[in-house]
């Protein structure tokens, strides 16, 4: 089984459990979330699911991602652009930078960034319970592409 099948049927269950009633409408979401890799909003989802099914509502991707998200299957980030995005739960732990120019959301994770809150947290006291990290930033312009704007100026 595919991850993304898996993840479906992680999700399937996770609406099953809290009552949810499986429509088609919910199973192309739930099909459509489990297949992204990126962070994307309810419109987002909303669009690509339906692409699938075209009798799909916003209201139900809404509720939806709110049930998901209430048990855990799913996490929601308010990146500085005021949208509330979402992600897979069934990852390791990361971080992410945000590209203030497209809106790109790049995940990473440094071990020296874990080490070092961590050593900050003892310090102070504390045990970490959790956190996140978003770094905002810019793409640099390359060496090449520098170097071609110096030519130009001159």
């Amino acid at each position: 089984m595919t991850k993304a099948n898996q993840r479906a049927k992680n999700y399937e269950a996770h609406l099953r459990s809290a009552g949810v009633r499986m429509t088609k409408q919910r199973l192309a979401i739930l099909r459509v979330l489990a297949e992204t890799d990126t962070h994307p909003d309810a419109n987002e989802i909303f669009h690509m699911a339906f692409a699938v099914d075209p009798s799909i509502s916003l209201s139900t991707v809404y509720r939806t991602m709110r049930i998901l998200e209430e048990r855990g299957a799913i996490q929601r980030h308010a990146f500085d652009d005021g949208r509330a995005r979402f992600e897979h739960a069934d990852g390791e732990h990361h971080d992410h930078l945000i590209d203030v120019d497209t809106g790109k959301v790049i995940e990473f994770r440094s071990e020296k960034i874990e080490r070092l809150q961590a050593e900050i947290a003892a310090e102070l006291g504390y045990d970490i319970v959790r956190h996140k990290l978003e770094l905002y930033g810019r793409s640099k312009p390359s060496k090449e592409a520098v170097g071609r704007g110096k030519r130009r100026a001159s």
